[in-house]
């Protein structure tokens, strides 16, 4: 058996920095809102070209071993995904601050949980962690834009929850990284949604630590509830923070229950204005 490398801990102690303020955001004038409308619509065109792409490319592939699959998959999502958000970052509509997570690229058997504030999260993280894979709904890996791509890069689907478990496990103790959003969908209910169990069985069962990642963002643009066809306010922003490192306890139930309380404590709130509040602690 392969000998990993032990793990780096690059998180924050305690509690995570405060992420900066955010730009002040507006609706664009009368005159400029159906152009803006349209570019977002454009964006969200070439994520979906991207993806198809990708997944018509992945179909020949999947008959390649299991190990040259999984890598070639997982960094042709990553770079697909860096690209549509560099193009997102030049027309000035959407912008991912991200580079936090570089630190945490090359690191083997990692459980990386974040808050689910938006559609956009997994793009957000796997965009940087090219050696991750993600949980998905089982209905996802039979879709023509992401199912051929997810199979060729050893996804995981949420279908058997025992499978599942199994599945993930397997692959951090290969040296795999894993990102997991634990409120199950997009929250609504703030600041955050009730925590599912899983992540932390996992952890204990894998051995990994699990690295918490913080998603703030001022704009309620594909969250739960917001229609495709309605146009936020701009620019939209979002920002990834590091927070504390927790390493897999005995009691998987109870650290669950730690680790959502984290999160309830450190999750910057947009208020109904605008930017996000400061986390409490």
């Amino acid at each position: 058996m392969t000998r990993l490398p032990p793990p780096v801990d690059v998180s924050v102690p305690g509690r995570p920095a405060a992420s900066p303020p955010m730009p002040p955001q507006r609706q664009p004038g009368l005159l400029l809102r159906l152009p803006a409308l349209l570019l977002l619509y454009l964006l969200l065109l070439l994520l979906g070209a991207i993806s198809l792409f990708w997944n018509l490319l992945a179909l020949p592939l999947l008959w390649l071993p299991p190990a040259w699959g999984q890598r070639i998959g997982r960094a042709g999502i990553a770079h697909g995904y860096r690209l549509f958000w560099a193009v997102a970052r030049a027309c000035g509509m959407l912008r991912l601050e991200a580079e936090v997570l570089d630190a945490l690229r090359d690191e083997p058997r990692l459980v990386i949980v974040a808050n689910h504030p938006s559609m956009l999260d997994a793009l957000m993280l796997v965009a940087r962690l090219p050696r991750s894979a993600c949980i998905m709904k089982a209905s996802l890996l039979d879709n023509v834009f992401l199912g051929s791509g997810a199979r060729l890069a050893r996804y995981v689907s949420n279908a058997a929850p025992l499978t599942m478990i199994r599945l993930a496990v397997a692959d951090l103790q290969r040296g795999g990284q894993l990102v997991m959003f634990p409120e199950g969908t997009r929250t609504t209910e703030a600041p955050l949604n009730a925590f599912r169990p899983g992540v932390t069985l996992i952890a204990k069962l894998s051995g990994a630590p699990i690295q918490t990642v913080f998603i703030d963002t001022a704009s309620p643009y594909l969250g739960k509830g917001w229609p495709l066809w309605r146009l936020p306010p701009l620019p939209i922003v979002f920002r990834v923070r590091l927070g504390r490192r927790f390493m897999p306890q005995a009691d998987a139930a109870a650290q669950l229950r730690e680790l959502e309380a984290y999160f309830r404590n450190g999750v910057q709130m947009p208020p109904p204005g605008g930017e996000p509040a400061p986390p409490t602690f």
